[in-house]
């Protein structure tokens, strides 16, 4: 089953069209990675899947549910209602964290079980115990962001989005903010949730990474999907040019 279905998305800032007829699917419990230079359009199209960003055409269904389509040759949004299930369906994990300063590492967890999904403090805290376990963080739930290490920050970041029981997770450039041992740390969390068969879409620099972990890879430049498929073959065996020039700059492929 599709959880997520994108069809001839696009998007313009200004005179800068940068996503140009970008259509893909993901299945139930699929890992899908989205690789590419800089500026190629791969965080905006999260960010329009999100709702953090307003496509200008195209469609998009989330769990069954249309989110956004083109009518009469522009872009019509579901009802409030309906926008607002989708966003409890998903999650996000930003390059930067994005955690309330002000927070601990429980509070931080806990904020949308309790005032968003309107769960009891109890049930929300044993949950979030749960996740603090899973994530390498007991004895860290009193902490505060600024006394983490950007991996403990990042990881705190994944617990939270885990705590909505998401349908589908999206990472926009996990470990772009960490250093290399650091970043080591990120991979194995979501190594270990690929093998728990959580569905995820994942933007990254880390090829190697993508290569191992990933059902199915996509390849952007420039706005446009260049080439996609499944990744022995993508990074292994690609007679696509331009896929070919990108993974050159990168050791072991």
């Amino acid at each position: 089953m599709a959880i997520l279905e994108v069809n001839n998305l696009s998007k313009r800032f200004g005179d800068l069209e940068v996503l140009r007829d970008i259509s893909f699917s993901v299945e139930e419990g699929q890992v899908v990675s989205i690789i590419g230079p800089s500026g190629s359009g791969k965080s905006t199209l999260l960010r329009c899947i999100n709702q953090l960003e307003r496509a200008d055409g195209g469609e998009i269904n989330v769990c069954g549910m249309n989110m956004m389509k083109t009518a009469d040759g522009k872009a019509v949004y579901a009802p409030k209602k309906t926008l607002r299930e989708i966003r409890l369906r998903i999650g996000l994990v930003f390059q930067n964290f994005n955690l309330f300063p002000h927070k601990s590492v429980m509070e931080n967890i806990i904020e949308a079980p309790v005032h968003v999904l309107k769960k009891a403090k109890t049930e929300a805290v044993s949950e979030a115990n749960e996740l603090i376990r899973k994530m390498g963080l007991t004895g860290k739930e009193k902490s505060y962001p600024c006394e983490l290490s950007g991996g403990q920050q990042q990881r705190v970041s994944i617990a939270r989005a885990l705590a909505l029981k998401p349908d589908v997770l999206f990472f926009d450039e996990p470990t772009s903010a960490l250093d290399p041992e650091l970043t080591g740390e990120i991979l194995k969390v979501i190594k270990e949730l690929a093998e728990e068969k959580m569905t995820m879409v994942i933007v990254t620099h880390e090829m190697e990474f993508a290569r191992d972990v990933s059902n199915h890879v996509i390849f952007m430049d420039g706005g446009f999907i260049v080439e996609e498929g499944d990744p022995a073959e993508l990074f292994g065996n690609t007679q696509n040019e331009r896929t070919k020039q990108f993974l050159k700059r990168f050791k072991g492929m």
